[in-house]
């Protein structure tokens, strides 16, 4: 088909269902007059919406013959507007919110209800991620670059059978190109834009054997200066009267690159092997914060002439840039990944037998300023480091044979190893009037080291029989084991981690941070603990084929989230409790849902529908405890609870229609009703309960999204093509972290309405292409992460300011 009959199956907005409404009589009307009338409408009835192919149930199926609530993404749906990564396919979603964790370039993915807003190592992520089968283990790596990607499925509700590791919310799948065993070719893409943004892409396949061997080598550069500046001010300091302002410098530059080499072999017919070797190296500026603490006296930062300032808060930004004391902030956030993986796949008689095999190494350094301010010290600056080792083997079985029944079936392993150090300096406390015996508190690192040791073993089966040409009856099953091992530290100064206090033992000669973690070396205060789980999850589903072109469904599911340890237990230097060092217990979600899908208008329309109901129970929490430390100063620590359970209900359309020759207009609304049952929690474990929550909305869970856009090509002829796209979306206020000061300061993801647009040029061999984008056009300023300390102060992360951009390319 021409690229201008493709089209993303995205869906279409409550606004243009109207439209649909009206075309069948529309249509009816349009009798052609005479025979040459009818030759020539004849092309237009060739017109249609493509068959999206997904793998949602394990083997390749029709997406519109598909029981599951799947979104299904290719490169030509990219084609008109890219996005910049895996995060913006979520305004396309119904019911999927992509927003950033707090001061990190990390994903805060959510989906029905139920997402991630912190960046604890050890925390599971309720939509997971898989990149070629293997499971995603950090959110930190998760906004993934999608040039070069053959296909992304995002599958909605609890995910306890098929996919990886268990999930509450939902999966996002990810699958590259492979090497082609036939086609030498490669593609280039150069793009400059706004912010100083520039970046160069590239890959290339070779055939090496012709049906054989095959190599695909894929780069990916991108460099930008950031669109905030170190601009924030503070003051007058209450004992020092001191007052000031940033330097005015750019902050927030990308510097990111990312790579893979794939090996593709096929020694016969029906069995191949694919290697592959992924390489990130991601040098890009920390993440800056900006201070937004309200003018309140019952704020502390506020009384100490830190709150957020008048103005464009992109201009007011505020980073320390100390390199000093462990925090080494001019490496920026340093993330480092090393990959390796391979997948066999064996076409035997009657059956496919696949194995996936991956080991993963990621470093990450990752200091800030959590304040947002520049001055005259250090109030609270930290550098999070990280070492995940990561390894993961499937087997999976797929059947092909004849009947009525077909069945999937595995086993499924993974290890998962991390070491964790922070180095925090706290200079709020010398504004406090603590004092210490050996210094400052600015100029006196202190280390919280711990350490986690898991394994996730898991066996399931998933059947699926074709009662008859109508009904089809799906019912698969899970059980899964997780084991998980945790040691950890208070937080203490570096001249105290051998258990006595040396005032020559500082920061220079610890060296690197994670060698703070050797608890072999540094025994003292180490406290140990140990849980395992066994889960099974579970799902039914019955569809039935209405028409040839109507498919309804229905489907109970249950899935969990793994339970968690904390790496923030002993942050406020008070000995950790039995208590804390416990982890939170699993997440569990049972789900129903009911749903259509169906082409109409001789297949130029589609509209997929979906109602469901989620009950989550245990919902895992992170709630602020206040404590008293050893100087006898009250201190804050975020503690991690089954502290909630929650009802959601919602819909989910997504629809799309080709209302005539060259035009595509497609769109997708979600809509959200989710509360709290239960939000409760004893959080200094005294035997009471101290925090009730219940009557606060559920965090991340934005009552209303929908998004729509349109797509008009002119056919230049032996000129090429010009694509002309326009896009609309919309997702509502949201919560993000609770305040125990009051309601009223519970941070929150300000509603945001953004236009983007994109102009393309392809040649009429589809060799060369012109793109001109344009995003966040009406310049909107909105937040996408925001974080409140307790009653100390509140920091927040924004979304780009208007961007334009050009992008040549050329496939050869």
């Amino acid at each position: 088909m021409s690229r201008r009959y493709r089209v993303a199956g995205l869906g279409l907005c409550a606004s243009a269902f109207a439209m649909l409404a009206t075309m069948p009589a529309a249509i009816a009307q349009q009798a052609p007059a005479s025979s040459t009338e009818v030759a020539q409408a004849a092309p237009a009835q060739a017109i249609g919406l493509d068959e999206i192919v997904v793998t949602a149930n394990r083997r390749q199926s029709n997406l519109q013959e598909t029981p599951v609530a799947v979104s299904a993404f290719t490169p030509a749906m990219f084609d008109a507007a890219p996005p910049k990564d895996l995060g913006d396919i979520a305004a396309y979603v119904p019911n999927f919110s992509a927003a950033r964790v707090t001061g990190f370039n990390a994903a805060s993915f959510a989906m029905r209800g139920v997402g991630q807003v912190d960046i604890i190592v050890y925390s599971e992520a309720p939509v997971g991620v898989m990149l070629d089968d293997f499971v995603m283990p950090s959110v930190q790596s998760q906004l993934l670059d999608t040039f070069d990607v053959e296909r992304v499925e995002v599958l909605r509700g609890p995910q306890g059978t098929l996919f990886g590791k268990n999930t509450t919310g939902g999966v996002v799948t990810v699958y590259t190109k492979k090497p082609s065993l036939t086609d030498q070719a490669g593609e280039v893409q150069f793009t400059a834009g706004s912010f100083g943004t520039r970046a160069a892409k590239a890959s290339v396949n070779l055939p090496l054997v012709e049906d054989k061997l095959g190599v695909r080598l894929v780069a990916a550069y991108n460099k930008s200066d950031g669109y905030y500046k170190n601009g924030a001010c503070y003051g007058p300091v209450p004992g020092s009267n001191a007052r000031g302002c940033g330097d005015g410098s750019k902050l927030g530059g990308e510097d990111i690159f990312n790579g893979r080499a794939k090996v593709l072999w096929k020694p016969v017919e029906n069995v191949e092997a694919l290697f592959q070797v992924e390489r990130v190296r991601d040098n890009s500026d920390s993440v800056p914060v900006v201070n937004t603490t309200p003018s309140d006296n019952r704020w502390a930062f506020y009384n100490l002439g830190f709150s957020q300032d008048a103005g464009d808060p992109l201009d007011h930004a505020g980073i320390t840039n100390r390199d000093d004391s462990l925090l080494n902030m001019s490496d920026g956030h340093q993330v480092d990944v090393d990959g390796y993986y391979s997948t066999l796949n064996w076409d035997a008689d009657k059956v496919t037998l696949t194995s996936v095999t991956g080991w993963r190494k990621q470093y990450s350094q990752l200091p800030s300023t959590y304040t947002g301010e520049v001055g005259p010290i250090s109030l609270f600056d930290a550098n999070r480091t990280d070492l995940r080792k990561t390894f993961q083997q499937e087997f999976r079985m797929a059947s092909n044979w004849d009947g009525p029944v077909q069945m999937v079936a595995g086993g499924f392993y993974q290890k998962n190893d991390v070491n964790f150090c922070v180095a925090q300096i706290l200079g709020f406390l010398d504004l406090f009037g603590v004092t210490l015996p050996f210094g400052t508190f600015n100029n006196n690192p202190q280390v919280l080291c711990n350490q986690e040791r898991q394994k996730a073993y898991a066996a399931y089966g998933d059947v699926t029989w074709e009662v008859n040409d109508k009904l089809t009856l799906i019912g698969g099953a899970r059980w899964t084991k997780e084991k998980k091992a945790w040691a950890g530290r208070n937080q203490v100064f570096v001249q105290a981690l051998s258990g006595t206090f040396d005032p020559n033992f500082t920061w220079n000669k610890l060296g690197k941070l994670l060698n703070a973690g050797d608890f072999n070396k540094y025994p003292t205060g180490v406290v140990r603990d140990s849980e395992s789980w066994s889960e099974p999850t579970w799902r039914a589903s019955a569809s039935y084929k209405v028409t040839d072109d109507l498919m309804a469904y229905a489907t109970y599911s249950r899935g969990f989230r793994s339970g968690a340890y904390n790496d923030q237990t002993g942050t406020t230097g008070v000995a950790i409790p039995a208590q804390a060092a416990r982890p939170t217990n699993p997440e569990l979600a049972d789900s129903y849902e009911a749903g259509i899908k169906t082409d109409f208008l001789d297949n130029r329309a589609r509209l997929n529908a979906t109602a469901f109901y989620v009950n989550y129970k245990d919902m895992q929490r992170g709630l602020v405890a206040t404590l008293t430390n050893s100087f006898g100063e009250q201190v804050q620590e975020t503690r991690f609870f089954n502290a909630g359970e929650a009802t959601v209900k919602g819909l989910e359309l997504e629809g799309s229609i080709l209302p005539t020759d060259g035009l595509e207009i497609r769109g997708v609304l979600g809509y959200l009703d989710a509360k709290y049952d239960r939000f409760e929690a004893d959080t200094n474990f005294d035997g009471k309960i101290d925090i009730d929550f219940s009557n606060r909305p559920l965090n991340r869970a934005p009552k209303w999204q929908w998004s729509l856009d349109a797509t008009y090509t002119m056919d230049l002829a032996d000129k090429g093509e010009i694509l002309f796209n326009g896009a609309i979306q919309f997702e509502d206020e949201n919560g993000y972290v609770y305040s125990d000061v009051s309601p009223e300061f519970d941070s929150k993801l300000v509603k945001k309405t953004l236009l983007n647009a994109a102009i393309t040029w392809h040649d009429a061999d589809g060799r060369y292409t012109v793109q001109a984008v344009g995003r966040n056009l009406t310049d909107k300023r909105y937040n996408t992460a925001t974080n409140v300390v307790g009653s100390l102060w509140t920091f927040s992360t924004y979304g780009p300011p208007r961007y334009y951009g050009l992008t040549v390319g050329a496939k050869f």
